[in-house]
Parts: structure tokens; sequence; C-alpha cells
């Protein structure tokens, strides 16, 4: 599988790094650095996450990292990443 992120998900990952930098930009590095890790092992076990809370679609899944919710939906071969969002902010 391949993943394949969608400009909602980029726009929103830019705005959360460049927040965290503001007090720490090697933290912001590393949380960067480590989400992305856990996105790729998404190419492997694309079903383990939970089913979205937000969503009624069986396609799509909740990745939960340090707060954040990943937003993903499994299409044939590829994994969409469609959003990033803090789970306070919805």
């Amino acid at each position: 599988m391949k993943i394949v992120y969608e400009q909602q998900f980029k726009e929103q990952l830019k705005a959360i790094i460049e927040f965290i930098a503001r007090d720490n930009s090697r933290a912001a590095v590393s949380f960067r650095n480590n989400l992305k890790s856990r996105m790729q092992s998404l190419t492997d076990y694309p079903y383990a996450c939970r089913k979205s809370l937000y969503f009624d679609d069986n396609s799509i899944y909740d990745l939960v990292y340090r707060g954040y919710t990943v937003i993903y939906r499994i299409v044939s071969d590829e994994i969409r990443v469609l959003d990033m969002f803090k789970w306070q902010d919805r």
C-alpha cells in the first residue's frame, strides 16, 4: 500500500508543527519524525487503528498520536490521509 497525503492534512500538519516550534523547534522536528514513522507503519498494518469516531464509514480510521487525531481512508491499495486535528478542536 502507498500513502497519499491530502492537501487538508498537509496544511493542518504544517500549522501544528509551526505551533510546536514556537516553544521548542527540536520538539517540533521530533513530533514530525515520530508521526511520520507511525504513519509509515500503516502501509503494513492499515487496519491497526480504530474505526473513525467522526465518520459512519467502515473505510475511515483514526490514528491517535499525542492528543492529535489523523483521519485516513483505505481505498483499494492506497491509504489516503485526509485530516489531522487536536481532539479538543472537534
